[in-house]
């Protein structure tokens, strides 16, 4: 499987809100839809349930050392599952620190603001192919910072940031083809 760097969709959510972005990434990976039976939902759950363990490591130390400058903290995810099973990936909803901000049939922004800074991540999944079953999902990330402090604080974040997203694309990937 190849995860490759990629650029915003150019139907994204986020390239129509005609905002400008201090952080912008996105990776791509291709996928094959036999049942052609994964949209924007399978793909928002695949989002919270397909990382590494590592991860939620990683999500649990930033939570810890951030908390003490009062930024908002994803709290304790005691039953994953659990909460999976009853989220719809409806605008409104919320795991952790990603609230789920706009949705489309191709797309879900997931984000939140915060006074530091304001972050989204585009779940797209690209159909325009000839073939059906055929799809490719890009990942894209933008950040906004609001104050020098969301700058220091991205400082940190960006190198685990640009080793994160491809590994949940790859996880995410691997899954679907596992129910395929």
């Amino acid at each position: 499987m190849t995860i490759t760097k990629s650029e915003i969709p150019k139907n994204s959510l986020l390239k129509t809100n005609n905002m400008t972005y201090d952080y912008i990434d996105s990776f791509q990976g291709q996928f094959i839809d036999k049942l052609q039976n994964i949209g924007t939902t399978e793909i928002g759950k695949l989002f919270f349930s397909s990382g590494p363990k590592w991860i939620d490591k990683l999500f649990a130390l930033r939570n810890k050392l951030v908390g003490v400058f009062g930024l908002k903290t994803s709290g304790k995810i005691t039953d994953r599952q659990k909460m999976l099973k009853d989220y719809k990936c409806e605008k409104g909803e919320q795991i952790g620190l990603f609230k789920v901000l706009d949705k489309t049939d191709d797309e879900i922004i997931l984000g939140e603001d915060d006074k530091h800074l304001n972050f989204r991540v585009s779940l797209f999944i690209d159909k325009q192919n000839e073939n059906k079953t055929d799809k490719i999902l890009i990942i894209s990330t933008t950040v906004k910072f609001n104050n020098w402090f969301g700058r220091l604080y991205f400082l940190p974040v960006r190198p685990f940031h640009r080793l994160i997203v491809p590994t949940m694309l790859k996880g995410i990937i691997k899954n679907i083809e596992q129910q395929n």
